[in-house]
Formats: C-alpha cells, structure tokens, sequence
C-alpha cells in the first residue's frame, strides 16, 4: 500500500470559495477546546476538523460502550472500552497527521481548568447534559480569559445554539445557575436556558421511556448532526470575524420534524419571567416523569 503524502492545503483546497486562503490560515491556527468526547463532543471534533482546524484540547474520562452506538461517531465495536479522547485523537490524526491535539484522559476539573484553557480561542461545549457544576466553573473561568464560549444541544430532530462573547453577557450570567441548587434545579435551569423555544417537546411522545434521576435522557443522531451542523458554522463565523452573530441572551432554534427556525432573545436570560415559568414548569414536568 502507497503511502499517502499529507498536503493540508490540498486537503482543503475545497473549503476556498466559501473562504479565502488567508482565512483558511487563520482556522489553521486557531485552538479549539473540547470538553467532552461523546455525543455532541466528537461531532463537533470532526466537523471542526474537516473544515481545517488542526489544533485542540480535548477531554473524556469515560470509555465508549455499545449503548452510545445510535450517536457517537467514536462508538464502534472496536473501541468499545476504549478512552473517548484517545479514539477521537487517532481519527483526527488519520484526516490531518500533524494536528496538535492535546488529551485529557481524566476529563477535566477544577485542578486543570487554567492548563485546558490556556491559550485557547473558543471553548465548544461538549459535555455530558447532567455535568453542569463543571460548566459553570469551566465557563466562567473561560469568559473571564476573553474566550468565546458556544454550546449546541441536540433537541430531537434539531437542536438549539446558543453562544457567548467574553465582552457580553457570560455563560452563567445567563443561566442565572448557582451550587446551592439540586441536582433537578440545575438540569431545569440549564435545559430551560438553551432552548427557550421548546419545540421539540411538542413531539417527544414516549415520555415513559425518559428517567431523568436514572439520567436516561433520550438523544437521536439527527439531532446531534444539527448540533454540529450550527455549532461548527458558527465557531467559522467567530474565527473569521464575518457573518452575523446574535449572541446571548439570543438563542438560535432550528427544528426539521416541524420544518423551523426560531430566533430567541431572553434579556437577563433565566431572569426573565418568561424563563422563570418555564423553569417552573419543567421542574414540574421532572417530578411527574419520575413518580
């Protein structure tokens, strides 16, 4: 078998057109980190790869199991057990062999926080949808070192974007979350603040399947490729500088089973009282769905 000669501008010769060579260097050198190598998390990856960004930070304690197989593009019956982080980095070196890409195995906490985001440009969000303390401290932190910070969840058969400039409002700003809450709290504020438009529970049929305590939450493919889908166009448009960006307390929904899209502006995000009935409503709905 030949071996194959890597050429990164050749690679992405395609890209030029959408973006000019110059800028196709500036996403060459921007860093991208990761938290989070699962669902979302290594879509994001791959997307971000495959339009030339070549150097990340990425973190996952968790091994790939087979009940992550409707989803992550990591999960195959050959990593089945292996480190989420560490397959994802074979298979961005396998598309572009000298990206740098520094792994967490550990995943990340307060003792790494300032190593993980240092020198980083954007933090992509691709945590666990339970593991909000960390965001709230990991996304802080980030606003207060002037990194852009964006978040797309997958929502059904859509998903909803929302990101966060370091000269505006910040992550916890907006969710209005704090350590105090229970664990219920926490999901109800988080879930609330990225998708205020809500509609994709129009459609969310099998409630009986859904354990929020158990923390069975459903989640389809289609749903996480929109994810990534929003999320990579608009981590291009922050590096590129270019493009319109609404950041929050303004939330972008984008639903294929209803065929819509809804722009959202919640000023003083989970402070709104808008926000506080859905809240209020959700954590309702929580109690119901596990009794």
């Amino acid at each position: 078998m030949n071996k194959v000669s890597f050429d990164y501008h050749r690679a992405f010769s395609r890209n030029l057109g959408w973006v000019s060579r110059e800028e196709q260097e500036i996403i060459s050198q921007k860093v991208i980190a990761i938290p989070g190598m699962g669902g979302v998390g290594g879509h994001h990856l791959h997307s971000l790869v495959r339009l030339g960004f070549r150097r990340f930070k990425v973190a996952d304690f968790d091994d790939f199991d087979v009940h992550n197989f409707n989803r992550q593009i990591g999960a195959k019956i050959s990593t089945v057990g292996k480190n989420k982080a560490d397959v994802m980095r074979e298979m961005i070196l396998d598309i572009i062999p000298d990206a740098e890409i520094d792994v967490y195995e550990d995943g990340v906490k307060e003792e790494n926080y300032e190593d993980f985001l240092s020198g980083v440009d954007i933090l992509v969000d691709g945590l666990d949808v339970y593991v909000i303390k960390v965001r709230m401290k990991l996304f802080e932190l980030a606003h207060k070192k002037g990194i852009f910070v964006t978040t797309a969840a997958p929502l059904g058969m859509g998903t909803s974007i929302i990101s966060f400039s370091p000269s505006q409002m910040s992550f916890n700003e907006y969710f209005n979350m704090n350590e105090s809450m229970s664990n219920e709290e926490l999901l109800a504020h988080f879930l609330s603040g990225v998708a205020p438009s809500a509609l994709h529970i129009r459609y969310m049929y099998h409630k009986e399947e859904i354990d929020f305590k158990a923390g069975r939450v459903p989640s389809l493919h289609c749903g996480v490729l929109a994810a990534t889908t929003a999320l990579s166009s608009e981590v291009l448009k922050i590096v590129l500088k270019r493009g319109k960006l609404k950041y929050a307390p303004y939330s972008h929904h984008y639903d294929f089973y209803f065929h819509k899209k809804k722009l959202v502006w919640r000023p003083f995000g989970n402070r709104n009282l808008l926000q506080k009935l859905m809240i209020r409503f959700s954590l309702r709905k929580f109690a119901e769905m596990s009794n």
